[in-house]
């Protein structure tokens, strides 16, 4: 029997952090990003307002989801596409091999797409003898080591280019090479004849336009304009909290997209695709589907506290400022998607019981929420995960523990008298072997009790 995920979480995450090299490989990796980005945020006349204006066209398509979501299919529709909805990844899988199987498909080609990580797509495609293999080169050099995506916008950051090249000469039978061109060309050489022999391509969207009935794709490789384009029938999946209301709403997420999630001014490749074919046209798809997923999507949509989470645009800006992904990287998790937004909206998307200790994985530093292109409210959202799981799931300890504190805390004599008594109990503390202070104690000194305290010292500054 495979380990519950808390425990998997546990045992990976204590190995990721015993690996100094890799930690600092990882950081290293990471070091570029904040440069980068910050001269980009720089370039904007007011980069809180370009905040608060992508933030508000979230929230504006996420608050109307219902109108939006039939606006963008009534457009879809009549540009000549087809939309399926799906309650679950067993029904978003059901339906897209249906397709496969009605166009008589035999191979598949996909750009990046996280939610097709999410309904376990490709797992479900090659049981059925479909041929998958993934453009995006981070992607692809992950399916090559059968492993899932370690950052979900990039998706081997963890690797060195040694380990690549050994990859490829594995599988590819190329020569060893250190240069990060040539490792690309070799992917580019050979993926190039599998575009042109998919039946199938599939993909994800950044965005999906209601008013226009369009799929907004951004990428830096151009895999995806040829997963769109060459093969016959093109399936787009995509999670329903994707829609935005206007097209004018881009101007400012493409560009927020870029800046938050690589320090680029733009993303380099846009591409809006509107259906299949026409007649005339030289390239697209005979056949263009959309399949909208839920898969509990509603049931966070009903939650008006934690509802903003929605609007994540998946741009990985909360990873990189992250101290605990820095620390243990992206396999820890466990999940599809890592970090701050991952350890947010997990609990909802697979069942608070066995998750959330995820949202325990935090030190709520705030350095995701203040990162948040769309200000969704990151670390406030882990807290109130952390007492959902405790109203629900809690046993009887817990639930006394809590109430407890809250009715201390909030009458400041007893706080104070309960600080006091810590403080003198302290050393005693220090010499005891308590079981649940070891795993912390093992890489942590219990500190000292600062003298004076914090609230008398705060009593001097304000008599």
């Amino acid at each position: 029997m495979s380990p519950a995920p808390r425990d998997r979480f546990l045992e990976d995450a204590a190995a990721a952090t015993a690996d100094d090299p890799q930690r600092g490989f990882l950081r290293g990796a990471l070091g570029g990003y904040y440069a980068s980005r910050d001269v980009q945020k720089a370039r904007y006349r007011d980069w809180e307002k370009a905040r608060d204006a992508a933030a508000l066209a979230k929230w504006t398509a996420v608050n109307r989801l219902d109108r939006n979501l039939a606006r963008f299919e009534e457009a879809f529709v009549r540009n000549g596409g087809v939309v399926h909805w799906a309650r679950d990844a067993a029904e978003a899988r059901a339906i897209i091999l249906g397709i496969c199987r009605e166009a008589g498909a035999r191979s598949v080609i996909k750009s990046k797409c996280m939610t097709t990580e999410e309904i376990h797509l490709n797992d479900a495609l090659e049981a059925e003898g479909f041929g998958v293999v993934e453009s995006d080169l981070g992607e692809f050099i992950q399916q090559l080591r059968k492993e899932p995506p370690f950052h979900f916008v990039f998706p081997c950051m963890h690797l060195r280019r040694d380990a690549i090249s050994e990859l490829f000469g594995k599988h590819l039978g190329t020569p060893p090479t250190d240069s990060p061109e040539e490792l690309t060309m070799i992917a580019r050489r050979h993926l190039r004849d599998l575009y042109l022999r998919a039946d199938i391509g599939i993909s994800g969207a950044n965005f999906l336009v209601a008013e226009t009935g369009q799929v907004s794709i951004t990428e830096n490789e151009g895999n995806a304009r040829l997963t769109c384009a060459l093969p016959r029938v093109h399936i787009a999946l995509a999670g329903i909290e994707k829609v935005i209301e206007r097209l004018d709403d881009l101007a400012v997420l493409l560009p927020m997209l870029a800046t938050a999630g690589a320090g680029q001014p733009m993303t380099c490749y846009n591409t809006l695709y509107a259906g299949p074919r026409r007649a005339g046209e030289a390239d697209g798809p005979e056949a263009f589907h959309v399949v909208l997923l839920d898969n509990r999507r509603t049931a966070l949509l009903a939650d008006p506290e934690q509802r903003d989470a929605l609007h994540c645009i998946r741009c990985g800006a909360c990873l990189n400022v992250c101290p605990i992904f820095k620390n243990i990287g992206g396999f820890a998790y466990g999940t599809t998607y890592q970090g701050p937004i991952g350890s947010v909206i997990t609990p909802h998307l697979r069942g608070l019981r066995n998750w959330n200790h995820l949202s325990g994985a935090s030190s709520l530093c705030g350095a995701c929420t203040e990162a948040c292109p769309v200000r969704i409210d990151l670390h406030h959202h882990l807290l109130r995960n952390r007492r959902n799981a405790v109203r629900a799931h809690g046993g009887w300890a817990d639930r006394l523990f809590h109430r407890a504190f809250g009715w201390v805390i909030a009458r400041p004599r007893l706080f104070s008298l309960g600080g006091r008594l810590f403080r003198a109990a302290l050393p005693v503390l220090r010499r005891l072997p308590l079981p649940y202070l070891r795993p912390w104690l093992r890489t942590r000194t219990l500190p000292e009790a600062a003298e004076p305290s914090f609230r008398q010292q705060a009593k001097e500054v304000l008599r």
